[in-house]
């Protein structure tokens, strides 16, 4: 199965809903990312992504990418810089077990929306939304092969 034929076109628009309504809080960018296979490291692989994406080229470096693998049931929550350098080591893991939780049940679509909503939550706090604030990446969910 092809990674966009994953989630129902339903879904993917209540994924991609979700992004607009995190970010309508926060000057951060979100994206989410899905394909079949990640034959390296998850968080290397969500790296490669995210650099592919150009996150890395967002104002402040507020990126968050939820990199999720299908097939072999990988995903992970990787932050910017900008983010990083103002937050602790563990920040995204309430989102990720949150997450994690939700398709552990087989419920990968409320998972998704419940991580990008707390996501945007907790860019808030660091990152808050600025007036002249500017969608710097697409909302859209981008897929690999």
């Amino acid at each position: 199965m092809r990674p966009v034929d994953h989630f129902t076109k339903e879904q993917q628009a209540r994924i991609v809903d979700a992004i607009k309504q995190a970010e309508h809080n926060t000057s951060g960018e979100i994206r989410v990312h899905i394909e079949n296979r990640c034959k390296i490291d998850v968080l290397d692989r969500a790296a490669n992504i995210f650099s592919k994406l150009k996150m890395h080229k967002t104002k402040l470096r507020n990126g968050v990418l939820f990199y999720l693998s299908i097939d072999d049931r990988k995903f992970a929550i990787l932050g910017d810089a900008g983010i990083n350098s103002k937050v602790p080591e563990d920040f995204w893991d309430s989102v990720k077990e949150t997450v994690l939780e939700q398709f552990k049940t087989g419920n990968q679509t409320d998972g998704l929306i419940k991580g990008i909503i707390m996501a945007g939550e907790k860019l808030k706090i660091h990152f808050p939304y600025q007036k002249d604030d500017v969608n710097e990446l697409s909302d859209e969910i981008s897929f690999g092969k």
